[in-house]
This record gives C-alpha cells, sequence and structure tokens, in this order.
C-alpha cells in the first residue's frame, strides 16, 4: 500500500509530501493493527523502560506532537524536536530536496517550530505512553552563540516536565554557527547550563530527565574524542550519532547534490556508524549512544548497535521504505540477534573495535 501511496506523494515536493504524511498519519495509525511487542528487544536505561530500541528521530515530528500515532506505528520511543524557545518559520522554501535514487534526503529547514511553549501545552495534553518520549533543542537563530546556553535552558525548563529525556542539538548544519558549540570548552559550558537546570527540576520534585548531546558526524576522530569528554564532563548521560552530514560523498552528480544543508540516509551510513564506533571506544561503557544515520533495513541497524549503539533511530529510511520499516527492522533485528546467540546487551559495542580499525575511525 505505501508504495502506491508514496508513488503519489513523490509527485508532490518534498515538503508537501512531509504535510501531507502528518495529516494522513492519525488515519494511517487507527487503522493499523497494534503491533506485537518484543520482549527480546526491551531494555532499560536511565532507569527508562524502552520496549524496542527502535525510534522516530528529531526532524519529522518538529512540534505537531503526533506522539501516540508514532507509537502506534510500532516506534520504541520518539523523539520531538528540534524546538526552541521561540518559535521561528525555519529557512526559506524550498528547504526539503529528494534524492531518491541514492535513498537520500538534503534538508536545510532551519528548525522550524513553534516554540517551546506550544509544544509544552501539546506533551502535557498526551496521555500515558506505552514508550518514552524525548525532547530535542536548540537556540533560536538571531541568539548568537555566546547567548546560546539562555536558549538551551530556556526550551530545558519547559519542556523537560513533559519529557523521559533530552537532546541538546549543536550539531544541525541549518543554524548560522551552531557546530561552534561543539568545541569542547563551549560544550562543555554549554551542557552544564543545562544540567543545573535538570538538577534544578528534580529537586523541585519533577523526574530527573537525562540528558543526551546530539554530534555531527563531520567531525575528526579526536575531535569527537573531545567532544565526547567535553559532553560526558558537562554532565551529559548520553550521545546521539550522528545527525546529518555536509558531505557529498557518493552522491556526486546528483543535480541536488548542491543544494545547500545537511544530507541524510543511505551515503551516511558509513561515516554514522564510524562516528558511533569511535564515540562508543571512547565513553560507551559509561554512558549510551543513539546510533542514526543511513539505517534502513534490519542488516543495518543489527550493525549499528555491533558498533556501539543501545538505540537506534530513523527518519530517512521512514521516508522512503513507509510504515512497515518499522516492524520489519525489529523482526529482522530478533532474527539476527537469535541466530547469533547473543542478547541486545550483549551485542552492543561488539564490532566496535574491528569497525573503528577497518573503518579508519581511529
Amino acid at each position: 500500500m505505501y508504495r502506491l501511496t508514496r508513488a503519489f506523494l513523490f509527485l508532490l515536493s518534498a515538503e508537501a509530501a512531509h504535510s501531507g504524511v502528518i495529516a494522513l498519519l492519525w488515519a494511517w495509525a487507527r487503522a493499523a493493527p497494534r503491533p506485537r511487542a518484543r520482549k527480546v528487544l526491551a531494555q532499560t536505561l536511565w532507569g527508562v523502560r524502552f520496549p524496542n530500541p527502535l525510534g522516530l528521530a528529531a526532524g519529522m515530528d518538529k512540534g505537531e506532537v503526533l506522539v501516540p500515532a508514532w507509537f502506534r506505528l510500532g516506534f520504541g520511543f520518539v523523539e520531538v524536536g528540534t524546538i526552541t524557545p521561540r518559535p521561528q518559520p525555519g529557512n526559506p522554501r524550498p528547504r526539503l530536496f529528494r534524492l531518491a535514487q541514492h535513498g537520500a534526503i538534503v534538508n536545510r529547514m532551519g528548525f522550524n517550530n513553534p516554540g517551546a511553549a506550544v509544544v509544552a501545552r501539546r506533551l502535557s495534553r498526551l496521555p500515558r505512553q506505552p514508550g518514552p518520549i524525548g525532547v530535542n533543542v536548540g537556540r533560536n537563530k538571531d541568539t548568537p552563540n555566546d547567548r546560546a546556553a539562555e536558549d538551551y535552558v530556556a526550551a530545558f525548563r519547559a519542556l523537560a516536565p513533559h519529557a523521559d529525556y533530552a537532546a541538546i542539538n549543536v550539531s544541525s548544519p541549518n543554524t548560522p554557527g551552531l557546530r561552534a558549540l561543539q568545541s569542547e570548552g563551549e560544550l562543555r559550558a554549554l551542557v552544564e547550563a543545562v544540567a543545573r537546570a535538570r538538577d534544578e527540576l528534580h529537586r523541585s520534585g519533577g523526574r530527573r530527565v537525562p540528558l543526551l548531546v546530539k554530534v555531527s558526524p563531520d567531525e575528526s576522530p579526536e575531535h569527537l574524542d573531545a567532544i565526547a569528554d567535553a559532553a560526558v564532563a558537562g554532565g551529559a548521560e548520553g550521545l546521539i550519532a550522528t545527525n546529518t552530514t555536509l558531505s557529498r560523498d557518493g552522491v556526486s552528480g546528483h543535480p541536488r547534490a548542491a543544494e545547500e544543508g545537511g544530507l541524510s540516509g543511505r551515503p551516511l551510513r558509513q561515516p554514522a556508524e564510524r562516528a558511533c564506533a569511535r564515540l562508543f571506544l571512547r565513553v560507551g561503557h559509561r554512558v549510551p549512544i543513539v546510533g542514526v544515520g543511513g539505517i534502513a533495513t534490519a542488516e543495518d541497524a543489527y550493525r549499528r548497535i555491533r558498533a556501539g549503539a543501545s538505540l537506534l533511530q530513523i527518519y530517512t529510511g521512514f521516508v522512503y521504505r513507509g510504515p512497515s520499516v518499522v516492524s520489519e527492522i525489529q523482526d529482522g533485528l530478533a532474527r539476527l540477534l537469535e541466530s547469533d546467540g547473543l542478547t541486545l546487551a550483549q551485542a552492543i559495542g561488539i564490532d566496535a573495535s574491528r569497525i573503528a580499525q577497518e573503518r579508519g575511525a581511529s
């Protein structure tokens, strides 16, 4: 059914199709059978139970908060965002482009969202969900980096009471200057500021919301080490590897390859996998890693887990393969674990050293 639907959607611009999918999602989710639970894939991280490791990456739900529908599709967790303190329209259109022959997307959306206060209200109205909800926070485009911490703290304070974890986005290539916040000193100071807000929320009676930092795939191995060290020293309890890439390796010659923005999808799989392995070797035994970037099959998911990811996220794979990809990845992942005689916990990071050595991540 999705093949027919996709053929129609792909006649539309990428952003119009995205809006159409959002509008149709509620009806599709209500008509779809409830996904079955796979106990072999369940785990608890940060004291939070994840029914399965496959989540929806930030960028799909930009504040619409269609969380119940995403869970109905079978996701184990959902990340909403990126959300900024104040509403912003994002970058001028067109800003989202398909590279279908490469299974890729280029976007320069620019954190378009309705603002933290609106999203917090929407989250507050949700009934209890079958899995964790994450919120991804960033700074407004017109906020200079020397005041960025104020934006991250403001967005965190508004959203965290309604979330199971929060992700600090310092790695989007579509907000000018944002990636400079990944420098060691800036990142540690930023994470410390948000961690203080987290601790204040906890002391006032709220839940202790774990902080994760989302990193870029375009950093050198040595800089990835420094980012990981700074994030953990500042109080982060997890890393998300990775955001989109500015590289056009693998898509050169495509008419959309020259579009500005971050590239996601199949060409990102190996760079994201390398970054995941590097980060696991650096801090993965201390904090969990969420693997994202180019995951579209159960085999992709299993490789990412063996590279060091405790959790996974998809976005572009969902766009190209449709809602059934959620259950297909989970079913296949369970079979692969069983075939190798491993539990999910045993598989995490089992190939990190080999991947780092063979693919030049160290």
